[in-house]
């Protein structure tokens, strides 16, 4: 499989002496409902090349979330939470979003999934968001979650978490098909959302909702 995510951003700043360096990504952004979940992860610090590669081995599997089957997903958040030295989890609601735009959205939830780190981290490696709001010395930068595996393992956690709260919603909320499509926007979303319109679990702020309701106001 393509796309290996590596340890070399990790290890330049280890050897810097920041040895808590917190990979940190979000899933649900692009999506029409549901909240936006943030994830951050903070890999073990390697004291040699043998034992950052050794490190490496142990995560091989894991790649940027969208490159993996939903079953691979499952299997690398298990690896991922087994030689982790620390996670965490942010969500911000479709309420929310509505609210403060998603962009301040993404932000939150990532500044929750640092806040949720025990022990806390010295150095933050993002996926394309800055974090001026945060205090911590930090790169963002665009596919940060192919290239650098403490991100690629963050992307995970936040896909399997979010994906589990969607199948979860799909059990009260049903006919929307939220367990198949966690919320994006599919034809089978589309058609659901026409026969039924939308839930208190939908962005009304995003452009196919906000037609369907306005068609509904009309």
């Amino acid at each position: 499989m393509g796309n290996q995510p590596n340890l070399y951003e990790e290890r330049r700043l280890w050897s810097q002496g920041c040895r808590r360096v917190a990979g940190v990504d979000e899933a649900g952004r692009g999506a029409w409902a549901g909240p936006v979940v943030a994830a951050s992860v903070i890999l073990p610090p390697s004291a040699s090349d043998g034992a950052s590669a050794e490190l490496a081995t142990l995560l091989d599997p894991v790649r940027d979330c969208k490159l993996l089957t939903g079953r691979s997903r499952e299997r690398c958040y298990n690896l991922i939470l087994e030689h982790a030295l620390a996670y965490g989890v942010g969500f911000v609601s479709a309420a929310e979003i509505d609210r403060i735009g998603i962009v301040r959205a993404t932000r939150m939830a990532m500044s929750q999934a640092i806040q949720a780190l025990a022990p806390p981290p010295d150095y933050l490696l993002i996926d394309a968001v800055a974090l001026p709001q945060i205090a911590i010395p930090q790169t963002a930068r665009p596919k940060a979650d192919v290239d650098i595996l403490s991100v690629a393992a963050a992307s995970v956690i936040a896909k399997v978490t979010r994906d589990r709260w969607m199948v979860a919603l799909d059990k009260s909320l049903g006919g929307y098909g939220l367990a198949q499509h966690k919320g994006y926007g599919t034809e089978g979303h589309r058609t659901a959302l026409a026969a039924l319109g939308p839930s208190a679990e939908h962005r009304y702020s995003y452009a196919p909702i906000r037609k369907l309701k306005g068609a509904d106001d009309g």
